[in-house]
């Protein structure tokens, strides 16, 4: 039998308009006042770390619920029936008290994706939002996107860490997820530091991306990597030793167990506590804790056959790694399945429709996928 899994948190209705193919150095090469643009057409779909983990997690075979707060809307309605068509409505929260959540992603090609985005309902998630009985055998509670609700990050995060508490004491292991956040608004004003601080001795997979990380922890080095990235990428600029490694260190010392850092297309960082605070780890998960402690590394990405889209390669690579731990899979097969389900989703436009199954992605590992040759990380 499958291990049920909770996927909660920030839910989205995500649309893409897909620009021609044509590669560009700079956002001003294509986007100008009063200019024309001629469009492909725009692809809707469910976002957020809900439905892009949560689904995500159902394609790959796992037993989970999805539950994001949704409003009694058109957005709202549209958001259920792409759901639906999973199987996938019917723990969803719907609310008449707020509107759908939405995303505007403008994934140009050769520009890292910019969002233009409308919390909604997002915003008043809680932890009394997740009934009783939902707990009941739950095996992993994967919770996401906390700077992105609002109820997640006001009054110093208490409501992330009696969610997360919570499901612990019901025994789950548990999972968070972040999100980057613009510094100007009130989440990019919240205590982070303080906030993780708080909640990681309650979290047993932290899976952050790098950016988000230092800019949580350390906004002296963030503003250190914007500038040594020029406007670029600033995964490109990144050294594990320099730059990862001090950031997982405060990570680790705030009580994280197993630590997996995503950056970007190079790869992902991950760090693995010892074998006594891994026992910790909620028991239903049945984490092979001789096997997975004491790990340091950094996992290499694939390299994709194309690339048209960036939108949730960071949470299917997340949805792998989680489902193949619960499968029972070794550490380093995890981080595999993670890194080839990532640069499956980043060949598509959309966050699901790149998924494969573990026999197909292993079967191409075995035969020889090149690896990214970056030379810093």
């Amino acid at each position: 039998m499958k291990k049920k899994v909770i996927a909660a948190g920030h839910i989205c209705l995500d649309i893409t308009p897909v620009f021609p193919e044509k590669t560009v150095s700079a956002v001003t090469d294509i986007l100008l006042p009063g200019k024309l643009i001629q469009m492909g057409d725009a692809r809707i779909h469910t976002g957020g770390a809900v439905a892009n983990t949560g689904l995500a997690m159902k394609l790959l075979g796992a037993d989970v619920s999805l539950m994001g707060k949704i409003g009694k809307d058109t957005f709202g309605e549209i958001v259920g029936s792409l759901l639906s068509k999973y199987d996938a409505d019917a723990g969803m929260i719907r609310t008449d008290q707020a509107s759908t959540s939405y995303s505007v992603v403008l994934a140009i090609p050769g520009i890292d994706r910019i969002f233009l985005h409308n919390p909604g309902a997002n915003d008043t998630f809680c932890a009394e939002d997740i009934p009783e009985e939902a707990w009941q055998d739950t095996a992993l509670f994967h919770f996401g996107y906390p700077p992105l609700m609002r109820s997640m990050y006001v009054n110093g995060g208490m409501e992330t860490v009696r969610i997360m508490k919570k499901a612990k004491e019901m025994g789950c292991a548990t999972s968070l997820d972040m999100a980057a956040v613009d510094s100007e608004s009130d989440a990019g004003k919240a205590d982070w530091k303080e906030i993780l601080r708080n909640t990681l001795p309650y979290v047993d997979f932290f899976v952050p991306s790098a950016e988000e990380l230092c800019y949580m922890l350390d906004q002296e080095r963030f503003v250190l990597w914007q500038e040594r990235a020029k406007g670029g990428d600033i995964t490109e600029i990144l050294d594990v030793e320099e730059d990862i490694r001090p950031l997982a260190e405060q990570c680790m010392s705030y009580g994280a167990k197993i630590l997996l850092i995503k950056c970007g297309a190079a790869g992902m960082y991950y760090r693995t506590a010892s074998e006594h605070v891994l026992s910790e780890v909620g028991k239903r998960a049945e984490l092979d804790t001789a096997g997975w402690a004491g790990q340091e590394g950094f996992e290499a990405s694939y390299v994709p056959e194309r690339v048209l889209s960036a939108a949730g390669a960071g949470d299917t690579s997340i949805a792998a790694f989680l489902t193949a731990m619960l499968d029972g899979y070794p550490l380093k097969n995890c981080l595999q399945l993670a890194a080839a389900t990532g640069v499956s989703c980043v060949e598509v436009y959309d966050a699901l429709s790149g998924i494969k199954p573990f026999p197909k992605l292993q079967e191409k590992i075995s035969a020889g996928w090149k690896k990214n040759d970056n030379q810093r990380i």
